[in-house]
């Protein structure tokens, strides 16, 4: 891991122990990190939506994340920079569903240039 990584993978780890008690009430959505200079600013998580029927929404259920399932889920995040090549402005989204108790989780990421920035270097 390049000492960048190693910055922005402890600014992951800050992020999802921000995140955890939210995380531990939905059991899907994606957990979303802007960066910009190899910096996180706003991040977040989007849940999916709630589904009603006849104008009503379902009982509101606390089932989210496990303990076990957070920390697998946080580490898989961390473990991900390792594939973040050559970019430091972007997006990284980390999708996850709780499905008959099993955690299943995808990583998207979204690198970001500037032609005006570019124009300067060269």
């Amino acid at each position: 891991m390049r000492l960048d990584q190693g910055a922005l993978a402890r600014q992951i780890d800050l992020v999802f122990r921000k995140l955890k008690e939210e995380l531990s009430h939905t059991s899907s959505g994606t957990v979303f990190v802007h960066i910009r200079n190899d910096e996180i600013g706003k991040f977040g998580v989007k849940h999916l939506p709630f589904e009603g029927k006849d104008g009503v929404l379902p009982a509101w259920s606390n089932k989210g994340l496990t303990e076990q399932q957070y920390r697998s889920f946080r580490q898989m995040a961390i473990d991900s920079l390792a594939r973040k090549k050559g970019w430091t402005h972007g997006e990284i989204m980390f999708d996850y569903t709780v499905r008959h108790d099993m955690l299943s989780a995808s990583i998207s990421f979204e690198s970001n240039y500037n032609m005006a920035s570019l124009a300067q270097t060269m």
